[in-house]
Parts: structure tokens; C-alpha cells; sequence
């Protein structure tokens, strides 16, 4: 299947419209030119609503882990963006559903094999997490983002960047003064071949 024809089909996407409370829409960013992913959740409702991934506090948060810019984040030649769960989830008792389980079988590992470019996957999350990195299942957040250096340069493991988490940052100061300026720095000379 061509490239073109795989981005279609997932943007037609309707797998688990009747379960959806806004019906599908489903959130990515992809080039297979792309060199760093970002493997996240789901979109949240604001995502749902404008149809940009990142596009919440989330994404403000991120973009400063990453050193970026709005431009450079948004630029699908290099930034590919794939949730666990392409659309809007719903509302749980605290916070947002999980991400639907029928999408990741459905288009994940087709997406992935188109991105032969990735130098630095970012994973997000619990459900990323667990998707890309099985063998840390065992693991609390804390730990696992702990272990970063176990499969860096090529995987890192972070918290998710929502203001939900904001406890967990202040209780772990060493993340943004050991990780995130690793982390930036990994991203400008990842992206730095773009001007040349």
C-alpha cells in the first residue's frame, strides 16, 4: 500500500466510531521523511475539536522539552506524531479514557514500517510505553523514566507532559535537569541535516 493510500485509510478511519461520544476523527502527523516520533496516547477533546495534534497544554509542554518551536514541531518532514489511539476517547472519572484498543492493531505496525527515517522515538505515556517498550511493564513511571539512559539515543521513555502530571514533575526535579536538556539537545542535532 502506497504511502498516500495508508494516510487516507487511517483519516477515513471509522474502526470504533459507534464507541466514540464525538465519532471519529482521528489526530496524526505523518511524513515518512519524519526523523524523530512521538508516540503518544490519544487526543484529548481541544485536539479532537481543532484536529492538531499537541494542540492543548500538552503540546505547549512538550514543544519546551523539545527545544521547538511551533513551526518546527509542525513540520511533518521531520516530527511524525502517532497516538495509541488516533481519536478522542471520552471522559473517565479522572482524566480521559484510555485509548482504544482496536487501533493500534489496526494501523500501527503499517505506519511504523513507513518511517525507515526515525532516529529518536519519544514515548509518552503509559499505553505507548507499554506498546514500545513491553519489557518495562513491570515498572512504575518513575523508574522506567529513570532507566532513560537503558535505551537512549534511540528510544525515550517520559511522563506525559499534561498539567496532570504536574505533581510528578515538582516530585522529581532531576527529570528536567537531567533529561529534558538531553533530550533538547538530541532533537537539534537529530533536525540540524534540515538546512543543509
Amino acid at each position: 500500500m502506497s504511502q498516500s493510500n495508508l494516510l487516507t485509510q487511517v483519516s477515513n478511519c471509522v474502526i470504533c466510531e459507534p464507541d466514540l461520544p464525538l465519532g471519529a476523527r482521528p489526530v496524526i502527523q505523518f511524513n515518512p521523511s519524519a526523523r524523530i516520533l512521538i508516540a503518544g496516547q490519544a487526543p484529548g477533546l481541544k485536539v479532537h475539536q481543532t484536529g492538531v495534534p499537541f494542540d492543548d497544554a500538552s503540546g505547549q509542554r512538550l514543544r519546551q522539552w523539545l527545544g521547538l518551536d511551533q513551526e518546527d514541531f509542525y513540520d511533518a518532514a521531520q516530527i511524525a506524531i502517532l497516538p495509541m489511539g488516533f481519536c478522542y476517547p471520552g471522559k473517565g472519572k479522572s482524566g480521559d479514557l484510555p485509548p482504544r484498543k482496536e487501533c493500534a492493531p489496526a494501523w500501527r505496525a503499517q505506519l511504523l514500517a513507513a518511517l525507515p527515517n526515525i532516529k529518536l522515538t519519544i514515548v509518552l505515556g503509559k499505553y505507548a510505553q507499554a506498546y514500545h517498550l513491553p519489557q518495562t511493564k513491570h515498572l512504575s513511571l518513575t523508574e522506567l523514566v529513570k532507566s532513560w539512559r537503558e535505551y537512549w539515543p534511540t528510544i525515550l521513555p517520559l511522563p506525559h507532559p499534561s498539567p496532570r502530571n504536574n505533581i510528578w514533575l515538582s516530585k522529581n526535579p532531576w527529570f528536567e535537569q537531567e533529561v529534558v536538556p538531553q533530550l533538547a539537545q538530541a532533537v537539534q542535532s537529530i533536525l540540524k541535516p534540515k538546512g543543509n
